[in-house]
Formats: structure tokens, C-alpha cells, sequence
């Protein structure tokens, strides 16, 4: 087995038990028996539990906002563009195990603890926001109305994680065609 695909075997245990468990609860042992991995090698892999949430997060950014583009894409004209976003979060966030956002979890769970962790959350977020933005940058619209777009986007997120209401995205689209369309 080759370095890159240790690390994406162990990477794919972390992603399915820190999402499934928190980050605080799964152990070292667990992260181990979950990759087939002997701790040895994890750690010369990635320095610690810290290092592996953190590419963990960075690696699912990638998949997330390449699904997310890849949808958007199907669409041509602008405010199509704009609220695809918000079809995309519909089937996400009704996805079977769907647990609310990857990044707010760990940000709530590590970020006053861990300064690697924030900012890997924090990259996701700017990354998202800046996505929004020129999308709706192509509707002629003000920035403050990408602003608000982006909260909705944000918001549906938290709402449907917490509730578990996965028609907080269609509700968010038909605010954000509302601001579109002001």
C-alpha cells in the first residue's frame, strides 16, 4: 500500500467516525482499528488527532465544494446559478446519516481549543462565501445582497443539522429569489 492511500484509508476512518461521533470521543485506538492501521504508522502519517481532523476537514472541503460547483454548473443563466445552491443543500442535507455541517461540528466541538481547527474551518467558510459571492456577483446584484444570500446559505445549514428539517434549504431558496429578484 502505497503512503497517499494509508492516508486517505485513514482519513476515510476519521471522516466517518468524527462525524458520526464528535471529535472528542473517538480516540486514537479507535481511529486505528478503524484504517487497519498500526499507530505507529499513523503517526509518522500525521502528527497527531489534531493534524488527521484538519486534513480530514481540508480533503472533505475539496469533495464538498467540487459536488456543490459540479451542480451549479448544470445551469446557465445567473439566478438559476444563485439558487441551485440551494437545490444542491435540499439533497444534501436529506442525505441518509446527514449530521449538520462537517466544519461548524468541529468548530463547535474544537475551535476555541484548537487554532489548526479553526482555521480549517475557516478556510471552508471564506471559501463558500467567496463562491457565493461571485455567483451572485453574476446577477448584477449588490454585494449586500450576496451577503445575505450567504447567511441563508449558512443558516439552512445550522437549521437543518440541529432540527432536522432538510426543507430549511427550500425555505432559504425562496428567500434568496426574493433578494434576487428586489
Amino acid at each position: 500500500m502505497t503512503p497517499h492511500s494509508e492516508a486517505d484509508q485513514l482519513l476515510d476512518a476519521a471522516e466517518e467516525l468524527f462525524y458520526e461521533n464528535g471529535y472528542q470521543s473517538v480516540g486514537m485506538d479507535a481511529l486505528r482499528a478503524a484504517a487497519g492501521l498500526p499507530l505507529k504508522r499513523i503517526y509518522s502519517l500525521f502528527a497527531g488527532k489534531e493534524a488527521i481532523s484538519v486534513a480530514m476537514l481540508d480533503r472533505r472541503d475539496q469533495r464538498w465544494h467540487s459536488a456543490l460547483a459540479a451542480d451549479v454548473d448544470q445551469e446557465t443563466l445567473p439566478e438559476k446559478r444563485v439558487l441551485a445552491i440551494f437545490d444542491w443543500l435540499s439533497v444534501w442535507l436529506a442525505s441518509e446519516g446527514h449530521r449538520g455541517c462537517a466544519w461548524i461540528n468541529a468548530f463547535g466541538e474544537l475551535g476555541g481549543t484548537s487554532p489548526e481547527v479553526t482555521e480549517a474551518v475557516r478556510r471552508h467558510k471564506t471559501r463558500l462565501r467567496n463562491y457565493v459571492n461571485e455567483l451572485v456577483a453574476e446577477t448584477d446584484a449588490p454585494r449586500s445582497v450576496a451577503d445575505a444570500i450567504f447567511l441563508l446559505v449558512e443558516g439552512c445549514m445550522v437549521t437543518a443539522g440541529i432540527s432536522g428539517n432538510s426543507g430549511a434549504a427550500t425555505e432559504a431558496k425562496i428567500a434568496a429569489a426574493r433578494l434576487l429578484d428586489a
